[in-house]
């Protein structure tokens, strides 16, 4: 007996990360946006964990969507391979 299969998908590795779906994605990306921007306006810089290129790229456009809710800079620098730093120009820490 011969079965047709439908909806299947492979499923990934135990290890392998699986993608955001773009719902999913907003969310996250506004969570960073109200918690580190929080962060930031009290202490004037934030780090959160980039392992991946993905997570960079988030991170990147969360300090992008601060300069321009802000209207102030806020930069960012990959401290080591697994961080980033996003702090307000002139800040210290």
């Amino acid at each position: 007996m011969i079965r047709d299969l439908y909806n299947v998908q492979l499923r990934p590795a135990d290890d392998a990360v699986t993608p955001l779906t773009d719902e999913e994605e907003l969310r996250y990306r506004n969570v960073l946006f109200s918690e580190l921007g929080h962060q930031i306006a009290e202490q004037g810089w934030a780090r959160y964990p980039a392992h991946t290129p993905e997570d960079r790229r988030r991170l990147i456009a969360v300090a992008q969507r601060l300069t321009a809710h802000w209207g102030q800079e806020v930069c960012f620098e990959a401290e080591d391979t697994t961080r980033f730093r996003l702090y307000l120009r002139g800040a210290a820490g």
